[in-house]
């Protein structure tokens, strides 16, 4: 095939109309909502992230060059994810009580790795709280959205309420550190210490790109309960790398 027929055909193939261009990827928009939000705390709601992606993708058809040499998918994806992370910078994504409950439960963690050389079991964890099992759990299903790295890591106060680590600063110390050969490699370690089911359900999440459902189905556990364990593996983690975090 001739280089000139190939963008010919390239061109026609991406030269739909607008409105077919949202009709044929306003399923682009759930997936990516859905994949979102488990970084995100219960408050937020995925039919509001769906709404926003819409205009996102809707603003994409409009402004998508046939010659810019990307697909439209691509182009797509970006300007959904943009859309979305606008919308949640301007909201107090994770309570403080929340963030507190996360930093207190790391701390057990890692005093119980210590002395069990093992992973403790949740029912070790809320013991070592001194609160009941259902109510660890209920704390864990509340810091949804508690991430392995924060910017308010590298503040002195720590009192930043605004949970912005998707702000678009590419100079900002957390991308630093995750684009660090070595602590990638200390990453992959701790992920290769947490128990199976957590090493799976990280797997499923950042590798298969599976949403809670998905993942759900896959471990034969509820939505909320993907939830929960997502938030403690990056406990877990955060436990493991705090050498990194302060």
């Amino acid at each position: 095939m001739s280089a000139n027929r190939a963008l010919s055909l390239y061109r026609s193939t991406q030269s739909t109309c607008e409105e077919d261009r949202v009709k044929q990827h306003a399923p682009l928009v759930r997936k990516i909502a859905y994949h979102m939000m488990s970084k995100l705390p219960a408050s937020v709601e995925v039919d509001d992230l769906i709404q926003v992606g819409l205009m996102g993708l809707m603003e994409a058809a409009r402004n998508f060059d046939v010659d810019a040499g990307v697909q439209f998918e691509t182009f797509a994806s970006q300007r959904i994810r943009g859309a979305m992370l606008d919308e949640l910078r301007n909201a107090d994504w994770l309570p403080r009580q929340a963030r507190k409950n996360m930093r207190e439960i790391e701390k057990a963690i890692v005093q119980l790795e210590q002395q069990l050389s093992r992973h403790p079991s949740e029912g070790e964890v809320a013991q070592a709280l001194q609160i009941p099992l259902d109510e660890y759990q209920s704390m864990l299903g509340e810091a949804r959205g508690h991430q392995l790295l924060h910017y308010e890591d590298f503040e002195v106060d720590g009192e930043n309420d605004q949970l912005d680590q998707y702000a678009a600063d590419h100079n900002a110390n957390p991308i630093d550190i995750l684009s660090d050969d070595a602590f990638r490699g200390h990453l992959i370690e701790a992920i290769k210490l947490l128990p199976e089911r957590e090493q799976l359900l990280m797997a499923l999440y950042y590798d298969e790109e599976l949403n809670l459902k998905e993942i759900g189905a896959v471990l034969g556990v509820s939505e909320s309960r993907v939830c929960q364990l997502h938030t403690q593996a990056v406990a877990r983690l955060r436990g493991k790398l705090k050498d990194w975090l302060v």
